[in-house]
Formats: C-alpha cells, structure tokens, sequence
C-alpha cells in the first residue's frame, strides 16, 4: 500500500507540475503571440478543453483494462505533450500542446486514483486521497517554479526535462502490480446521476478549477502590470501553494472522521471571502496574500469533494475508475470556463466581474449544502 501511494502520488506531481508551470509564463506568452485577456484566458483554457474530452473515456479506460494501463497510457501521452510543449513557437502550437496535456492528465488521474481508492479500506479514503492530492499540489507548487526556470533556461530544455521524467515514471508504474479492471455495470451512471450528493461531490472538483482559473489568468496579469518579473509571480504562486501541501492530508483526515459537509462549508465561507478581496484590491503586496489565502480556500474543496463522490460511487455501484473519470470532466469543466470566462469578463468589465461570480457560487454552493444538511436530518444518510 505504501509503495502504491508513493507511485500514486509521483505521478500525481509529475502531471500536477507541467499543469501549473505555465501561470507565470502568461505575461510572456500574451506579450509575445500579442494576446488579448481573452486570448490568455483561451491559452490557459486549452488544457481544460482536453480534460473534458479525455474525462470519461479515461475512466472508462480505467474501469474495463485497469488503472494500471490507464495510467500507463496517461504518462505516454504526457511525455509527447511536453516535448510538444518544448518545440512549440506559436500560440496555436502552445495551445495545442496544453490541450493534449490536459487530455493525458485525465487519463492519468482516473487511473491513479482509482488504483489508489480500490486497495484503500473505505474508512482511510478520505486521508489517502488526501496524501496523493497534497503531493500533486506540491507539483502544482514547484510548477510555477518550473516556469520561472524556463524564463531564464529557455522552454525546450525545462519542458523536455519534463517528458523525461513522464517517461521514468512510465517505467516505473509498468513493474508495478496491476489492480483488477472493475467493468462497468447496466445503469450505473444514471444511478449515480440521481445521487444529489455523488453530484455535489462532482461540482465539489468544477468550482475550485473555475476559482483557480479565473485566478490563475489575472492574478500573473496584475502582477505584471505591477512591475513584478516571471520569477516574482511564480514565488508567490510557490508560497501559496506550500500552505495547502500542509492543509489537504488534515482535510482527508477530518472528512474521514467528521463528514465532509464541515470541512467543505469552512472552506466556501473563505472563499466568498477571498474572493471578494480579490475583487476590491488592487496592490500586488495585498493580492500576493490574497492569492495565498486562494490556495487554501479554494483548495479546501478537492479533497472532501474527491472522497465524497468516491464514497458515492460504491454506494450506487459505480466503478472506481469510471467515477474518478467523471470528477476529472467536472475538473475540466471549471478548469476551461474559468480562464476563458474569467478572462472574456475581465476585458470587457473589469477585475472584479469575474471574482465576484466565482463568490456568488460559492455562496449559492453554501445555501445549497445548508438545504442536504436539512434533508440528512430528516432522512440520514451515509455520507
């Protein structure tokens, strides 16, 4: 079990570091295509979009042939996307590239953490979703990072260095011990779709993307246009992100023993917070900090979320595999709306617009959590 949560959660890193290394590169990439807010919004959008393609067929891959040769698919086609990556010198060819990552990412996600949920005792899911999570925040941590150092390197050495490892891993998952395939059943997915909390848990993954892309397009351009370099915004982003490393495993751990519903609604009524903030503020010192404050709350969704719909899904008899490919499109979803969306408010009414619809979700989502509390007491239910 350890060393499956060790394979688990390096690939989780791996993909997790690729996926954010290009939020400090925003400024550079819409200075250097000439990019509109909206065109940045679409360059960062683009792996979005291939998540919600690979999304479902990434489960369903996970749950007939395994997790296993999910995620051995996965980290190939990872590896090709980052030396696509490296040689692109457009925005048509950086844009592709980042739409067959998040293809591959999908694909490798549902696999993951599939083979992770079928060999962990349902009572330790949240905290072992929890562990595999936190490492992939610290590769979305040191993406940044990673950004920064193809700022100063150049972008074919630090990407391609990437496909490298992709390809390591590749190898190391291949000697590894396969999980049994979990075929699909009859009616599966609709009893799941009928199940308010396996769907809550899905929008549970689309908020937080849509938080974190909206962020993820203003936030490096409003740096930029306070006279911070590549290497500036990527520390803040890398500071962010340390906090949450610290916060997902506690999260499992307190979802596992409190119910998810507590940990989630803390994490809502911050990011109405938070996000109001970020709407009203417009000094880089104090939105450093806010973005900071972003990674925790918005954060503080994933992991409750994650084990809730997992819970769900052995509940209604959805495969592993299948449900985690679903939560991925519902990632993907958040994920392509919030840079695109995010970005077409940001230039046609401002900053603010796009930060003050990402709060009123959250506060529409806590009224909503509110109303399946009420239902629990009148009916109980397992989760």
């Amino acid at each position: 079990m350890r060393r499956l949560l060790l394979l688990v959660s390096t690939i989780v890193f791996v993909d997790a570091m690729l996926f954010t290394a290009l939020t400090p590169l925003v400024p550079k990439y819409a200075a250097e295509f000439d990019l509109s807010k909206l065109g940045a919004g679409m360059l960062v959008g683009a792996f979005g979009a291939g998540a919600i393609l690979g999304g479902v067929p990434g489960g369903l891959i996970a749950a007939r042939f395994g997790p296993k040769r999910a995620v051995l698919g996965g980290l190939l086609l990872l590896a090709a996307a980052s030396f696509a990556l490296a040689a692109a010198n457009s925005a048509v060819g950086v844009g592709a590239a980042r739409f067959v990552q998040g293809l591959s990412s999908t694909t490798t996600w549902a696999g993951a953490l599939a083979w992770l949920a079928v060999e962990t005792p349902v009572r330790r899911r949240g905290e072992v979703i929890g562990i595999a999570f936190g490492a992939a925040i610290f590769g979305a941590v040191l993406g940044p990072m990673l950004g920064g150092l193809a700022e100063l390197v150049g972008t074919r050495p630090s990407f391609a260095a990437v496909g490298i490892v992709a390809l390591a891993c590749t190898a190391v998952a291949w000697l590894a011990r396969p999980a049994p395939p979990e075929p699909p059943g009859t009616g599966e997915v609709s009893r799941a779709f009928r199940d308010p909390r396996f769907l809550g848990g899905l929008w549970l993954n689309t908020l937080p993307a849509f938080l974190f892309g909206v962020l993820v397009v203003l936030g490096p351009l409003a740096f930029a246009a306070g006279g911070w370099s590549t290497i500036g915004i990527a520390i803040v982003f890398f500071v962010a992100g340390l906090a949450e490393i610290v916060v997902n495993p506690v999260l499992g751990r307190v979802s596992d023993r409190v119910g998810r519903l507590l940990p989630i609604r803390l994490a809502l009524v911050g990011s109405i917070v938070v996000a109001l903030g970020l709407a009203v503020s417009e000094e880089p010192l104090v939105l450093a900090l806010l973005v900071c404050a972003a990674a925790v709350s918005f954060g503080g969704f994933y992991t409750p979320g994650m084990a809730l719909a997992s819970h769900r899904a052995d509940v209604v008899g959805l495969a592993q595999g299948l449900a985690f490919g679903l939560m991925n499109t519902a990632w993907a979803l958040g994920e392509m709306t919030g840079p695109t969306i995010g970005g077409g408010l940001a230039e046609a009414f401002g900053d603010p617009v796009p930060y003050l619809v990402g709060a009123a979700l959250c506060a529409l989502t806590l009224v909503a959590s509110l109303r399946v509390a009420q239902a629990g007491r009148a009916r109980p239910r397992a989760a």
